[in-house]
């Protein structure tokens, strides 16, 4: 017995018990009482108000208690519980994430392809360049020396060409003539002297030696005046041809020469391969730098491409010229479809789409990162959208749901039980399902934990 009944029975039998006991005092006479007895009195009364609470109580206490069993066994607690209807959809979204990366840009650290003192750069960081804008030099004085030796050369080279083209002068032709002439009269006068001298020699007036002397000048006479000739028919035919091509090709020599050390001298100034932005500059000025040594870094200043791989039959709901969203990271961005790569990678079963992004994003994305785009695709089928805390496993492997089911006894309470579904497909907090539950039924969406099969519930 809890103490609040205690406390009802106690107050019912004091109710009780005061009017029989002032009804007991009255009729009694004081003369009736015996002196003796009253000195007792106290000890009489206390005896009879047990006497009577014994009596009167033990019914009062049956009674009590009964109706509080009663009163229990009427009104059960019943535990309220959150609710939904069941509504069945034929269709539902489905949405995958496709995964690609920026294909890499134009991108080139830029350097020298001879070495030597840096003597300045002309750009910073940041700075936008465009196609063939000089980026730093190199020293050339070096280079500059030996195009002047070559060019002197040149000129010589030109001007022996000139006059082999131009052929013999007049003067030149008579100057040999002249001398032609003067060595015929040297031979004429010197077979003169030479008859002489044999008859002088025959009369004996000279020795051999001397006549011999004479016939050897004479001999040598003809031999220059053999040469001399010669001369002068060369001077007469002009240059031969075979002199001027080799002249010519002597010249050729030194202006390809030439050229070749203006590339050098051109290829000492660093020069931008395509527009773009420079990204990072290495290497200050009065440093010795060797050939291929990064000076520069550009990256290309051009919409970056993605590109993801797709299923066949996905790839091909999309068209040139679509508007994706692609997510790099935590950010997102627009894209534009460009093109439907035509083939199919034979190891993944994938189609390549090429998404353009928008110029801005130039400066934000770098090469090889990797983008992610989801793709929503409509599947026909009935199914019935249940938030994941309805939802409870079975012992069999199987799910199930709690659905309402209303009682004779009360109507206000409801009966739960479960019933078996099947899950077609879960997303972050909400499962497709199909399986017994039908369209209007009442479901408990939350709190399973604390139910059990049969348990009377009531909606809140």
């Amino acid at each position: 017995m809890t103490l609040d009944v205690k406390k009802i029975i106690a107050g019912q039998l004091c109710q009780l018990s005061a009017p029989f006991l002032a009804q007991s005092f009255a009729a009694s006479s004081p003369a009736k009482i015996f002196t003796p007895l009253r000195r007792h009195r106290k000890k009489v009364l206390g005896l009879g108000a047990i006497s009577l609470l014994l009596i009167i109580g033990v019914p009062v206490i049956k009674s009590l208690t009964t109706t509080t069993d009663t009163a229990v066994m009427v009104n059960p607690k019943v535990l309220s519980v959150e609710t939904l209807t069941v509504e069945v959809v034929e269709s539902y979204d489905v949405t995958r994430t496709y995964t690609g990366e920026i294909v890499a840009l134009r991108a080139s650290d830029l350097g020298f392809e001879r070495g030597g003192e840096l003597v300045s750069v002309l750009v910073k960081e940041g700075d936008i360049v465009s196609a063939g804008m000089p980026l730093a030099q190199l020293d050339i004085s070096n280079l500059q020396t030996r195009r002047q030796q070559l060019e002197a050369e040149r000129a010589r080279a030109q001007a022996q060409l000139a006059e082999l083209e131009a052929g013999p002068r007049i003067e030149d032709i008579v100057t040999a003539e002249a001398n032609v002439r003067e060595i015929e009269q040297q031979l004429v006068l010197q077979g003169i002297q030479l008859s002489r001298r044999e008859y002088l020699y025959t009369e004996g007036a000279i020795s051999k030696e001397s006549l011999d002397e004479f016939a050897y000048g004479e001999e040598v006479l003809q031999a220059q005046l053999d040469q001399a000739r010669s001369n002068l028919q060369e001077l007469q035919n002009g240059t031969r041809q075979e002199q001027i091509v080799a002249q010519q090709a002597a010249v050729k020599q030194l202006d390809a020469a030439i050229a070749d050390l203006d590339v050098t001298i051109g290829k000492s100034t660093l020069k931008s391969p395509f527009s773009g932005i420079v990204s990072a500059r290495q290497i200050d000025e009065g440093t010795v730098v060797g050939a291929g040594q990064s000076i520069v870094r550009i990256v290309e200043d051009v919409a970056p491409e993605a590109r993801v791989g797709m299923p066949v039959d996905v790839a091909s709901e999309l068209r040139v010229g679509d508007i994706q969203i692609v997510d790099l990271g935590a950010d997102r961005y627009t894209a534009k479809v460009t093109a439907l790569l035509p083939e199919v990678d034979p190891e993944t079963r994938t189609q390549v789409v090429v998404l353009q992004l928008e110029q801005a994003t130039v400066s934000q994305i770098s090469p090889g990162q990797t983008v992610r785009i989801d793709m929503t695709e409509t599947i026909a089928g009935e199914g019935i959208w249940l938030p994941t805390t309805a939802l409870t496993q079975d012992v069999r492997g199987l799910w199930s749901v709690y659905v309402l089911l209303p009682t004779q006894e009360n109507e206000t309470a409801y009966e739960i039980q479960p019933q078996t579904v099947e899950i077609l497909h879960q997303e972050e907090n909400r499962t497709l399902v199909r399986g017994t539950v039908q369209q209007g039924d009442q479901i408990v969406s939350s709190g399973i934990h604390r139910l059990t099969p049969g348990q009377q519930v009531q909606p809140l």
